[in-house]
């Protein structure tokens, strides 16, 4: 009787998870193999993952400035006017117009950030997904408590799961000096529910005149000198003029969610620890240019020095965040409009490809219209199951005329868009659903053919060190090989 009792209870659990997700067929489906294979225990798993807590906001904050232009000049060509205005009901404050600098790795990020951090005059915030108590994260935070006990008012946000390392002792420092310090849903009860919806944003906002964002985090990896990683391809965006009011929005926002640290005692011996570790400010920004030195000693002659001068190219901006408290698929239905109007060329580069029906449905008709789409994406993928189920869709894209490009150098964890080398997309969003659904994140489109002209030559580089991919490499892939891939792509709508 038990057992019939077990199998009444999951037919009644499968069933309301399809009812419920009956909008997303796919998402159901997985779900519902998950009840058959955990019976109740998968229905119990959904509840957590699937179904958190609401993120309450005021969507008002988040639509279009009236006092903003709803169209770009005449000087740019129809897909970016076209897209401009497609998007526009999408974007925190509407078009705005800034100045840019594309930042091609970690090392040229943090030197550029710990001396805006250090030229602060009133106010700095900063929110990050991943921020260390390492080589990197250290100089960072040093530079943060030198600018508050200077009387600068600063405000410190990390996610719970990704920044889950950092030490309590550097948050107790960081907060002795003054410097407001909060968590979005911490590792620990009442917010495991929300574990799965994590803030992938990377935010710094300067005086209110200054922002970066990207897909660099704080860390040392991220530097590319770190051993057991190699080297590490990123992009970031440093942003001056307008276009900043807008990450100074979603920062104000994410601020509100966030959690409120609290101040715990530590021993009289740990902080006599503290103060001797202690770095000088000046000393933080010279560890970066020493990194700098050695990252091009390292990693070969051949690569381009880092460059000494700030080159901020003009450029209108629309800056669009997608969250899980949003009905819209904010920066999903960004990445579609971007690919369905292209007309010349698509280039993409993304760590994690694992996208829906319709993005590959873009991807290929985008094609067949005689548009180049070119899709670089790294060949050692963490974690695996990301790169198994990717996997899946080259063949696809393959038989459609995409071409496909392995990253063999190291890691590439930039996630950046080029649509008709006139416009493009850079922010801390993947191709996949964590990204559409789940996360916090931010993205930011650039009208501007001199950085979409920059951003390209860098993916020529890149694709210097890549290889195409070939259908034979997939059709020689062995049984067990495409079993894995499978299995993995079978979870797709949870990645």
């Amino acid at each position: 009787m038990w057992i019939v009792g077990l199998y009444i209870l999951n037919v009644v659990c499968m069933l309301i998870v399809a009812i419920r997700e009956v909008r997303k067929p796919a998402k159901a489906l997985n779900w519902l193999a998950i009840g058959l294979i955990l019976p109740v225990i998968g229905f119990v798993v959904y509840l957590v993952i699937a179904n958190p807590v609401r993120i309450r906001r005021e969507r008002e904050r988040l639509t279009s400035s009236r006092n903003e232009p709803d169209s770009l000049p005449e000087l740019f060509g129809r897909t970016s006017s076209i897209i401009a205005q497609s998007v526009r009901q999408l974007t925190v404050h509407g078009l705005r117009e800034g100045r840019v600098q594309i930042l091609t790795n970690g090392i040229e990020t943090y030197e550029k950030l710990v001396e805006s951090i250090q030229k602060a005059q009133s106010a700095i915030d900063l929110e990050y997904f991943i921020y260390r108590n390492d080589q990197a994260g250290k100089p960072i935070t040093d530079a943060l408590i030198e600018r508050a006990k200077s009387g600068v008012q600063i405000r410190f946000v990390r996610d719970g799961w990704g920044s889950r390392q950092f030490p309590q002792s550097q948050v107790n420092r960081m907060m002795e000096a003054g410097i407001e310090c909060r968590t979005i849903f911490p590792a620990r009860f009442p917010w495991l529910p929300t574990l799965t919806h994590r803030d992938h944003c990377k935010i710094v906002v300067i005086d209110g005149k200054e922002g970066f964002t990207g897909s660099i985090n704080v860390g040392y990896e991220y530097t590319g000198l770190k051993p057991d990683v190699g080297f590490w391809r990123d992009t970031h965006l440093r942003i001056k003029g307008k276009a900043v009011n807008d990450l100074q929005t979603l920062f104000d926002v994410h601020w509100n969610i966030a959690s409120p640290e609290k101040m715990k005692s530590k021993s009289p011996q740990k902080s006599a620890r503290d103060k001797r570790h202690r770095s000088h400010p000046v000393a933080a920004s010279a560890r970066f240019s020493f990194l700098s030195e050695e990252w091009g000693s390292e990693l070969g002659a051949d690569l381009d020095p880092i460059p000494d001068t700030d080159v901020l190219h003009h450029a209108y901006i629309q800056t669009l965040e997608s969250n899980p408290g949003l009905p819209t698929q904010v920066i999903r239905q960004a990445y579609f409009v971007c690919l369905t109007q292209a007309a010349r060329t698509i280039d993409i580069t993304t760590p994690y490809f694992v996208p829906e029906a319709d993005i590959i449905m873009a991807l290929k008709t985008a094609v067949a219209r005689g548009v180049r789409v070119r899709l670089l994406v790294p060949r050692r993928v963490t974690p695996k199951i990301i790169g198994y189920a990717g996997r899946t869709y080259y063949g696809e894209l393959l038989e459609a005329g995409v071409q496909i490009y392995m990253y063999e150098k190291g890691t590439v964890h930039a996630k950046v868009m080029i649509i008709d080398e006139e416009m493009a997309g850079i922010g801390s969003a993947n191709y996949d659903v964590s990204s559409f659904r789940l996360n916090f994140e931010v993205i930011e489109l650039l009208y501007s053919t001199r950085t979409a002209l920059e951003l390209t030559v860098q993916f020529e580089r890149d694709l210097n060190d890549s290889v195409p991919l070939r259908m034979d490499e997939l059709n020689e892939r062995t049984y067990q090989q495409r079993f894995f891939d499978q299995a993995a792509r079978l979870f797709a709508p949870l990645l």
